[in-house]
């Protein structure tokens, strides 16, 4: 039967499965479309799923995610949303950034002792060490539909 652990490392490589396949065609200019006003390029939501995982995680074991390039939170900020140029990154740079951050995550969801997983984060949204795993590994797919919308509009083959 699997542990809880496996269960968050399964649905993190279902959603490192989806996010991969919708991104395999993309050019790095395609990542920067903004496909309808109001609607957040891929590029910037990139950014925001790297951050908000090295914040996750550092908020469990402070020191264990890789370092973000200078200037990486200010283009992915929701200021920058509003630059004409944002200081976006290619393609590689964010699978790179994402592998190495999904990385350190597993590493430290294998240190955590199954008597912490029921331990208290303070976030809401994510109560709990269990809950904060368990978020890590579907909050790409919130985004993911977005990215369905640019590929649909580029007239992207469907994927999965």
């Amino acid at each position: 039967m699997p542990s809880a652990k496996d269960v968050f490392k399964m649905t993190m490589g279902l959603t490192d499965m989806v996010m991969n396949s919708y991104l395999g065609d993309l050019s790095d200019a395609e990542l920067t479309i903004r496909p309808v006003e109001g609607m957040n390029p891929i590029a910037w939501q990139l950014g925001h799923l790297i951050m908000s995982e090295r914040g996750m995680i550092e908020s469990v074991k402070p020191g264990s995610s890789p370092a973000l390039p200078a200037g990486f939170e200010e283009a992915h900020s929701k200021e920058a949303l509003e630059l004409e140029k944002p200081a976006y990154l290619s393609k590689s740079a964010y699978l790179d950034l994402m592998k190495k951050q999904r990385e350190a995550t597993l590493a430290v969801i294998a240190a955590t002792a199954d008597s912490d997983l029921d331990k208290e984060t303070g976030i809401s949204y994510a109560p709990t060490y269990a809950a904060l795993f368990n978020m890590i590994g579907l909050h790409p797919m919130m985004h993911a539909g977005q990215f369905v919308a640019v590929r649909r509009m580029l007239q992207k083959p469907v994927t999965i």
